[in-house]
């Protein structure tokens, strides 16, 4: 079979090495992909938001399945144009997306369906969001809260404010951040605290199946310090949640929220992500959650009405896509062929497949260039992949990175590399991942040595 990947970071490096793995696979296409997944793909160069292209591209190539890296073309309803014209595509349709690409939208299906999720606001300018807090509903000045854009803004609509000021000088500054359009609409949130953990899962409409949970690290400093970035590192383990957790997310997240796609008209079919706050949880190390056999299944009978939990997990957002990095920590450990499951998502036979996993944890460790994540300079030559790549259990992904004129491998973005390790342990898999970090190196490369270590509980922030 004929496969096409559409995007062109570290996320999507993964999935081709993913499907390059496949017993049914011939030919990877990647649009626009990068200069490590020229190693496994051919690369095109045909922009990720570039529909038509893309589609005419699939057509003309006998491409067999499209599978979508990133929100950007789901929110512009590439899986409902690939559809309409007969193409076989792995993606959620666009109104699926606006989980993602409205945080309006998104919230307001959580009310709906009585998903757990921080109490919120919507307002229609940076006027009103600003009467809104003086109103006290958020509480008095000292107060925390979350502001955010409402449509896409690549990670930097979201502002946690530590009192009312702070949040006045967000709202003032959130047009110019994430842009006009994506800030048309704001929406205020209570500042929820706890450890941030994030669950994946296949869906096909009707069924779901659970991917390892996974936790990111997204500031760039160690001891989480400095500004957010779009990852700075990822690791599964067990400890992340319990089996209890599990079911407790189960019964008060996942089934309301795949009901209420069904309910609304839009089965939720592809990648879907919970982006998760463990409330007053502290302790991560508990009793391991045994995730072979998490198939679960979407029953239709009439809904009941929902209360919000009083549990101790709450929504922070959906994501309708792997995360980057989350995807190269998880895909590593997959021992299920890839091509088989986006069959069986497509075909709605999501459990009557065994997905399996590697026993153990995963960890990746990015590697990002200096400036980043305000200015990332480019154009730094890198060395020591070939080392790093021979260093046991480990997998190299390309995100940012080109040729030079010389042929050399060089930055080209602001995160560069994920050194992903798989192992029996999470101390084995880091250890191994920071081995490959250990020999490669730039001009002013980056990176955080506390991956997968105890971070501060932290605020709401997704």
């Amino acid at each position: 079979m004929n496969i096409l990947v559409i995007g062109s970071g570290g996320r999507e490096h993964a999935i081709c090495h993913a499907f390059s793995q496949s017993r049914h696979v011939e030919r990877i296409f990647a649009a626009p992909g990068n200069a490590g997944i020229a190693a496994l793909a051919e690369c095109v160069p045909i922009r990720a938001e570039d529909i038509d292209a893309l589609a005419g591209f699939a057509e003309k190539n006998a491409i067999d399945l499209t599978f979508v890296g990133g929100e950007s073309p789901l929110a512009a309803g590439i899986a409902d144009g690939f559809e309409s014209r007969g193409l076989r595509i792995i993606g959620a349709s666009k109104i699926a997306a606006q989980l993602e690409a409205s945080k309006v939208f998104a919230k307001d299906f959580m009310k709906r369906h009585g998903v757990p999720t921080a109490e919120y606001a919507v307002a229609n300018s940076g006027a009103d969001a600003v009467s809104i807090l003086e109103s006290g509903a958020f509480g008095g000045p000292g107060a925390r809260v979350v502001v955010k854009a409402d449509g896409l803004a690549a990670g930097k609509g979201v502002v946690v404010a530590s009192d009312r000021a702070e949040a006045v000088a967000a709202i003032e500054d959130l047009g110019s951040i994430a842009g006009s359009e994506a800030a048309s609409k704001i929406v205020l949130e209570e500042c929820l605290t706890g450890r941030e953990v994030s669950l994946l899962m296949f869906a096909d409409g009707e069924d779901f199946v659970l991917m390892p949970p996974t936790r990111d690290h997204k500031r760039i400093g160690e001891g989480d310090t400095g500004p957010n970035t779009g990852g700075m590192g990822t690791f599964t383990d067990s400890s992340l949640l319990s089996e209890d957790q599990l079911a407790e997310i189960t019964e008060t997240i996942i089934r309301p929220t795949l009901r209420g796609c069904i309910a609304e008209g839009f089965p939720f079919r592809g990648i879907l992500f919970l982006g998760l706050m463990m409330e007053d949880d502290s302790d991560p190390m508990q009793k391991p959650a045994r995730l072979q056999g998490l198939s679960t299944n979407v029953d239709h009978h009439a809904l009941t009405e929902m209360r919000v939990s009083a549990g101790r997990s709450k929504l922070l957002e959906y994501n309708v896509r792997f995360g980057d990095p989350e995807t190269q920590s998880i895909l590593v450990r997959l021992e299920t062929d890839l091509l088989d499951i986006c069959e069986a998502m497509l075909t709605g036979k999501l459990k009557d497949i065994d997905i399996r996993w590697r026993e153990g944890s995963s960890a990746t460790v990015v590697l990002a260039a200096e400036g980043y994540p305000q200015s990332p300079r480019k154009g730094d030559v890198i060395s020591g992949l070939e080392t790093g790549a021979a260093v046991p259990d480990v997998t190299i992904f390309h995100a940012g990175t080109a040729r030079n004129a010389e042929g050399e491998l060089v930055t080209s973005g602001g995160r560069v590399l994920g050194i992903t390790a798989a192992a029996e342990s999470l101390d084995a898999a880091l250890r191994q991942a920071y081995k490959g970090v250990g020999v490669i190196s730039w001009n002013g490369m980056q990176y955080r040595r506390d991956i997968g270590r105890p971070i501060p509980s932290t605020a709401g922030s997704a």
